[in-house]
């Protein structure tokens, strides 16, 4: 039976997951041990395994609640004054979370163009854009994004957001990504205090 927690995760099927975790063979035997993902990402989590039990939540979560995810967790480590372009990134993929229009998530990729992909906020607006309907410019033919894509733009948002400026703090700032969101898939708001440096 399922650990309480991360109650969004449970529609997800671990066998249609388990190619994007990456895991190895002791990884792989707990995920495949599991009940659900839920009880997947638990035994991730207490065997040591972070940034697999952090790649299954990113496949596993809905869109919008793993672009939040990335929003909180690069928040944790932007530090006090982000760059202007990574703060305007920032801002868009929040406000793609709260009014998930056509217009902002594509103003949210123009933002990621503008921070050169290169940070976690840049990263949650491509995960932003990558969960709409289509990749191809407004008004031409439809071009549906794979599936995974919006999984693929959250871990490497939150793989940067976890090595950012300090990586020696990786194994603790995916713990503490991970509480995130279960607290996000359980529907509170998944804050975290800035890091002090």
């Amino acid at each position: 039976m399922s650990k309480p927690g991360f109650a969004k995760l449970r529609g997800a099927a671990i066998a249609d997951l388990r190619p994007r975790v990456e895991a190895g063979p002791e990884a792989l035997a707990l995920l495949d041990s599991a009940a659900d993902v839920p009880e997947a990402v638990e035994a991730l989590t207490a065997g040591g395994f972070l940034t697999e039990a952090m790649r299954l939540i990113a496949h596993a979560i809905p869109k919008r609640e793993g672009v939040w995810w990335v929003c909180m967790c690069a928040r944790h480590t932007a530090g006090p004054t982000p760059p202007p372009a990574d703060l305007a990134a920032l801002e868009a993929a929040e406000l793609w979370v709260r009014r998930p229009t056509d217009e902002n998530r594509r103003a949210a990729f123009q933002r990621a163009e503008e921070a050169r992909f290169g940070t976690p906020e840049a990263w949650a607006c491509v995960a932003a854009f990558w969960s709409g309907d289509s990749l191809a410019p407004a008004g031409q033919t439809a071009v549906p994004p794979a599936p995974h894509l919006t999984g693929t733009a959250i871990v490497g948002a939150v793989t940067l957001a976890a090595v950012r400026v300090l990586p020696l703090r990786q194994k603790l700032r995916l713990a503490q990504f991970i509480a995130s969101a279960r607290d996000i898939a359980d529907g509170g708001t998944g804050r975290l205090a800035p890091e002090e440096v």
